[in-house]
């Protein structure tokens, strides 16, 4: 009785102490709870305030991330008012950093940096050495180190792929020779700042016992080791997982599949070989950049990644002292000065004695003037490691804001720019040296031009435009901006220049005054508007014929006598309402007349088209002449000739015959203008 006496004392004891345990963890609980619940007027005050100066920076023009850090200024420590949870925004930056990094790795294509691996290569590890010499001398004038000024140059020598691309598609120039160059050099950039970030914190812990080169080798040999395991057995493993959830039919699940996998594999770069998140955030995006459904991966961890970049950019902003400026400005305009004048004088030198053409290499310099977000993400590593004093990662950010701020100024400078440069015949004679024999063409090429087409730009468009060209027997010349595309046509014998189509002396040299056609397929406006002027100033009874994407450009092209413009987003859509159209049991005829209705409202045109029977009389004078020696006006199909019971569908060669009876497509107004024309000559 007693033994049960004891362990029923025993069993009570145990309980009442268990009780005691779970409510005092409960009330730790609680009062944890009330105090991590301080996160929420962090993030709601910084994602508002985002949310205003990021509309108002767009707004005035300039890039949002200029008004996500002004947030971070406003809510930060340096500001009075209310100051957030330095702590909180610390860690929600770090899921920031995975989520830009996997989205760097999802978007990064290998194709686009080979394509202009010639100059983007070469020219951004010299334009960035030139940047990070800068940075390192500032540092060591200012005593912060070797191993910190040479840090502090690395934050200043890579620019933001974001801001170059959005400068650029303002612009109309992404599909530009200088938009896939200014890329391509983003992309270098970028991978030079990954492979830092990789190698700092090894570079941090070493210590005398241990060579740097075997630190080094220590460092490649864990990255290599997770690049082989990601890449073999996550090729295997992620198409399947993305494969068995996307069949959930669960937009959700794919989601949340897509940050598994950016969370994970940063955790096991971490964690498990010892190098950075941002290392492995990189690989996972590559990783699931290869799969097939990578743009579904992209859509959904958009919204995320935006999210967490937003504070990202906030807690970054944070850190910023706008008092800097004041009190140091020398520190702050010699590292803007590095990063505005020293980095784009060299990409300048660079690109012009590759022969590129002066505007390409203004706008490219243009382009990579500015401080990249993974400069945050490098100069905040680096002062968790205290290879950086704080000193100068505040002046790294002020550069960044500064230099962002500078960017649209830059881009919208450029083309001005190199038309007074151009002005001078220095500079004209320069550039054109540089460009050497690829600018010129033979002597007896270029005497026997006359009445031929000058196709400004080769790609997409120009190279089918040349097609045609060719199975016609039309002479023509063909100035181009991509380099490798010149030695091609070079080798085809087609007559190329390489250039700048905006250039009056390539465009003299293509003899385009004696030209009976101006072809612009290029997609840069102020190219275009450039070559237009010249073209009609030395040859008046020139026809242009431009590609354009806006009604604004194509308005302002417009005033031009003889010039059209041909809209390309437009025309495919007229493309596929034929098609549309067709397929819904409309004639091929009856879609056409839609789509010239349509055309005629555009230019404010209220006539409906319709099929309009012209009778060719034995003494009418077009009698023996060919369709397209006819004159006949702008928005008239020719549609067949009913000839001696039979019907000809007619090309631009076809001789119209006494008794002809034409089917014409047209308005009441241009068909009755065809019928003098038949009539009267």
């Amino acid at each position: 009785m007693g033994q049960r006496r004891l362990a029923s004392s025993a069993c009570a004891a145990s309980w009442t102490a268990l009780r005691a345990r779970l409510r005092a963890d409960f009330v730790r609980l609680s009062r944890s709870t009330e105090t991590h619940m301080n996160w929420v007027p962090t993030v709601a005050i910084g994602l508002s305030a985002a949310l205003l100066l990021g509309t108002l920076a767009r707004r005035l023009g300039l890039s949002p991330l200029v008004g996500y850090l002004c947030a971070g200024m406003a809510v930060g420590p340096h500001t009075p008012g209310f100051v957030g949870d330095m702590a909180l925004a610390s860690q929600l930056a770090d899921v920031g950093v995975i989520l830009l990094m996997f989205g760097v790795g999802l978007n990064f294509s290998l194709r686009d940096l080979l394509a202009v691996r010639g100059v983007a290569l070469p020219g951004a590890l010299l334009a960035s050495a030139a940047a990070m010499t800068c940075g390192a001398a500032i540092g060591l004038a200012n005593d912060w180190g070797l191993a910190a000024s040479m840090v502090f140059g690395l934050c200043l020598a890579t620019a933001s792929t974001v801001v170059i691309v959005r400068g650029l598609l303002e612009l109309d120039m992404l599909g530009s020779a200088a938009g896939r160059i200014a890329v391509g050099w983003s992309v270098v950039e970028d991978l030079v700042t990954v492979v830092v970030l990789v190698l700092l914190p090894a570079l941090a812990a070493q210590n005398e016992a241990e060579p740097l080169l075997q630190v080094l080798l220590q460092t490649a040999g864990a990255i290599a080791l997770l690049a082989v395991l990601v890449f073999s057995g996550g090729a295997w493993l992620v198409p399947r997982l993305l494969g068995i959830v996307a069949r959930a039919q669960s937009r959700e699940l794919f989601t949340l599949a897509v940050l598994v996998l950016a969370l994970g594999v940063a955790w096991l770069a971490a964690e498990v070989f010892g190098t950075s998140i941002a290392l492995g955030a990189f690989l996972g995006g590559m990783l699931v950049g290869q799969s097939d459904m990578s743009h579904q991966a992209a859509a959904d961890a958009l919204p995320l990644r935006d999210a967490f970049a937003v504070l990202f950019f906030v807690a970054v902003g944070m850190l910023v002292d706008p008092m800097l400026v004041v009190d140091q400005p020398g520190l702050v305009f010699a590292s803007l000065a590095a990063v505005l004048l020293a980095k784009p004088a060299v990409a300048l030198l660079v690109l012009l004695t590759r022969g590129f053409p002066l505007g390409t290499s203004l706008s490219v310099a243009a382009a990579i003037s500015q401080v990249s977000e993974f400069s945050f993400v490098l100069a905040g590593l680096a002062v968790s490691l205290d290879v950086l004093p704080e000193q100068a990662r505040s002046v790294v950010l002020a550069t960044a804001l500064l230099s962002i701020v500078a960017s649209p100024l830059l881009f919208r400078g450029a083309q001005p720019l190199e038309r007074r440069l151009l002005g001078n015949r220095r500079v004209a004679r320069f550039v054109m040296h540089r460009a050497g024999r690829l600018a010129k063409l033979p002597i007896e090429t270029a005497e026997s031009l006359v009445g031929h087409a000058v196709l400004c730009g080769y790609g997409r468009v120009g190279s089918e435009l040349a097609s045609f060209l060719s199975a016609r027997g039309i002479t023509y010349v063909v100035i181009e901006q991509a380099r490798t595309l010149v030695d091609e046509l070079r080798a085809q014998r087609v007559p190329v220049l390489f250039g700048d189509a905006g250039s009056p002396t390539l465009l003299d040299r293509a003899r385009v005054a004696s030209a009976r056609s101006l072809l612009l397929s290029v997609p840069d406006p102020v190219t275009a508007r450039l070559a237009i002027e010249h073209a009609r100033r030395v040859n008046p009874e020139i026809e242009v014929i431009v590609r354009v994407h806006a009604d604004r450009v194509g308005g302002e092209l417009a005033r031009h006598p003889s010039v059209r413009s041909v809209h390309g987003e437009r025309e495919l859509a007229y493309a596929m309402a034929r098609l549309a159209l067709q397929g819904f049991g409309v004639s091929a005829i009856e879609a056409e007349a839609a789509v010239i209705d349509r055309r005629h409202a555009r230019g404010g045109a209220s006539q409906p088209t319709r099929i309009a029977e012209i009778h060719v009389p034995a003494s009418s004078p077009v009698v023996g002449r060919s369709v397209v020696e006819l004159g006949i006006p702008r928005g008239v199909l020719v549609v067949t000739i009913a000839r001696d019971g039979e019907f000809v569908v007619p090309s631009g060669d076809t001789e119209v015959r006494a008794g002809d009876a034409l089917l014409v497509l047209a308005d009441t107004e241009r068909a009755r203008a065809v019928e003098r024309l038949v009539r009267e000559g």
